[in-house]
């Protein structure tokens, strides 16, 4: 996975993040990922929150957000640790991109394994169980199930659970694109929009 994505510049992929209430009701979050290396990150939300842009770093290395609506003529600039961007308990935006999650898969599997690991193929997809220290909240014991595309050896999704296998949460990606040559303005924070592109 490490030598598949060093030759990966850009990325562009459509992101589906399911969380898991205890009482079992379910929260979906989807949104268009974009990221060049080595760290410009943007997220162009379809769902809850059509239209708003979040876009990191920005000239002072906080996060650009844009509203949707009206309120699109305002814009912020936060903390990337602010509560108010957390992707999930622990988790910042700039700890969202591929290469992150490939070194807490190798992590899982090597210094951060609390158990075995189990790997299976089903078709093209490759599928690793184990349990694990939670990659962003210390002291949290997670059972993931890490999907990997076998053709290109990048991250297909991940679900996340508890050590007993309630579910916590899931994300897929979606539509991978590498390499599409985003440029440098699409990540741009003084009100130009920019093609969030498909």
């Amino acid at each position: 996975m490490e030598t598949a994505y060093g030759k990966v510049e850009d990325y562009r992929v459509r992101v589906e993040v399911t969380t898991f209430a205890d009482d079992g009701s379910a929260s979906i979050e989807r949104f268009l990922y974009s990221f060049k290396k080595p760290d410009r990150i943007r997220l162009d939300f379809e769902e809850p929150h059509h239209g708003l842009t979040l876009i990191y770093p920005d000239e002072k290395g906080k996060v650009f957000v844009r509203p949707s609506g009206l309120a699109h003529l305002f814009s912020f600039h936060l903390s990337p640790k602010s509560r108010l961007l957390a992707v999930s308990p622990g988790q910042r935006i700039d700890q969202t991109d591929m290469g992150q999650l490939i070194r807490n898969i190798a992590h899982s599997l090597t210094d951060r394994r609390l158990g075995p690991a189990a790997v299976t193929e089903e078709g093209s997809i490759i599928r690793i169980r184990v349990l694990a220290a939670d990659h962003f909240v210390a002291g949290v014991a997670t059972l993931y199930r890490f999907l990997i595309d076998g053709r290109t050896w990048l991250p297909k999704g991940v679900e996340e659970a508890t050590p007993a296998g309630k579910k916590r949460r899931t994300v897929a990606f979606l539509d991978l694109r590498t390499n599409v040559g985003i440029p440098d303005e699409f990540f741009r924070t003084d009100g130009a929009r920019g093609d969030a592109g498909g």
